[in-house]
């Protein structure tokens, strides 16, 4: 119901807990944190915490994909505020792939500056951090420019209107070749020192996009076998070929109708049906995939899924603590499913200061592993910090939920939080709102 929708207001956890109860949604909370300050190994290295920094793209790359001096600041950010992963942002595996002409691409020409990157970020960090970067095709949300076409599996009637003018359905043969550029990428990602490659199968870009190609013709379509191929090939040829960690961002369900949407019920759709999920999450810890960052939804058709908020292009149906429970649930089944794989769940950022606290109860009760923060390391990148060193976030630090970084770049410019890094990121907000050219080439004061 609409009016279950309302702005975050909850004075104490006790008044969220009530909230929680009056919906009848059983979250675990723990005024104790300190259980986030567990260490996990992963193939040998030590992660110092339960806090994962996900990815979160800030679309200010160079025309070739390397970093800029934008770049450098985010991560140097996330590196000195504490958490004990960094899962580094979407990196196209192609030019084609890219989601805009700024997103990160990994390619030949520019390996050397991603090792100068993470060089820097482990300069940066206080202790050992885990380095993940995330490959991907942006498939049907492909905007590389240059006249290149937005990549499809298959056409879908829930998500065709928002295609561009220039489109193409990727072949079976194009398929094979694309394998070829995940493993090239993982391989660079391995030169640039990065400790593992996520292969990236969620929130509908192409990967994921198979995952529900019912209606594809061929090997990459019809039944789990061939919905599942392009994503097993791939994991199974980096491991055979070159020598780094693979984790995976999963989207366990997208509440899209069935056919055309995964991991839901088909009478249902807003309802998830786990059951080919917890397939995929067995065979990726057969493949030798150690840790999976469980997510939901498509951000760009129903954003309220995957990112509750206060302020957004619409009202979402009912209250957003449902969201989050289904998000935090999702990484409970799959743990329950397949133990022994590492869960980072999502879904803290709406909760604000007591996203801690409901982590620090899903821990403790077993429901996934690791927490990770997206809009939150945005807005408040010292969060693991606060959390480590005091045992809490600070309200006035927190994420407000009020999409700004989500509409600058779905708008086309470069993507920070305006709210809490309003100095870097305000101006260039207003700038797009005001209907200028997106920003580019920003330059910061801080000296790197």
């Amino acid at each position: 119901m609409a009016n279950e929708f309302e702005v975050f207001n909850f004075k104490c956890g006790k008044e969220l807990l009530e909230k929680c109860e009056e919906l009848k949604l059983t979250i675990p909370f723990e005024n104790d944190t300190g259980i986030l300050k567990t260490e996990h190994i992963i193939n040998g290295k030590a992660l110092k915490n339960s806090l994962v920094v996900l990815p979160m793209e800030g679309c200010d790359s160079n025309d070739d994909g390397s970093p800029t001096e934008l770049v450098y600041r985010r991560y140097e950010r996330f590196a000195k505020g504490g958490s004990g992963m960094l899962w580094m942002e979407a990196c196209a595996v192609c030019k084609e792939g890219r989601a805009n002409p700024r997103q990160m691409h990994i390619n030949k020409g520019n390996a050397a500056e991603f090792k100068k990157l993470t060089e820097h970020i482990r300069a940066s960090a206080k202790g050992n951090i885990y380095l993940a970067l995330q490959l991907t095709h942006s498939g049907r949300y492909a905007k590389p420019g240059g006249g290149l076409p937005a990549v499809i599996a298959y056409n879908n009637v829930h998500l065709d209107r928002f295609l561009p003018g220039n489109v193409h359905t990727i072949t079976d043969a194009e398929i094979k070749e694309l394998e070829e550029k995940y493993v090239e990428a993982a391989a660079l990602a391995k030169e640039a020192d990065f400790d593992a490659v996520d292969v990236k199968c969620c929130h509908r870009y192409l990967l994921s996009e198979f995952l529900s190609a019912y209606n594809r013709m061929g090997r990459y379509g019809g039944s789990f076998e061939n919905r599942t191929r392009l994503l097993f090939d791939i994991i199974r040829r980096i491991k055979e070929e070159v020598d780094i960690d693979i984790v995976v961002r999963l989207g366990a369900y997208d509440e899209i109708p069935y056919p055309d949407g995964f991991g839901v019920d088909r009478d249902e759709f807003r309802k998830p049906d786990l059951g080919e999920t917890k397939l995929i999450a067995k065979k990726l810890s057969d493949l030798g995939v150690k840790m999976i960052n469980v997510t939901g939804g498509n951000p760009y058709y129903n954003p309220h899924v995957n990112r509750p908020y206060d302020v957004g292009p619409y009202r979402p149906p009912i209250h957003q603590l449902n969201y989050v429970y289904k998000l935090l649930d999702a990484a409970r089944e799959i743990k329950a499913a397949v133990p022994e794989l590492k869960i980072v769940a999502t879904g803290f950022s709406w909760l604000r200061e007591y996203g801690a606290n409901i982590a620090a109860g899903c821990i403790r009760d077993g429901w996934f592993d690791m927490a990770g923060f997206g809009r939150q390391s945005f807005a408040y990148p010292d969060f693991a910090n606060d959390i480590i060193n005091n045992g809490r976030m600070e309200r006035n630090k927190c994420c407000a939920a009020c999409s700004r970084c989500t509409v600058m770049m779905r708008d086309g410019m470069v993507t920070g939080c305006p709210v809490r890094d309003g100095e870097v990121y305000m101006p260039i907000y207003k700038q797009g709102r005001d209907g200028k050219p997106p920003a580019a080439g920003v330059k910061v004061k801080e000296s790197l």
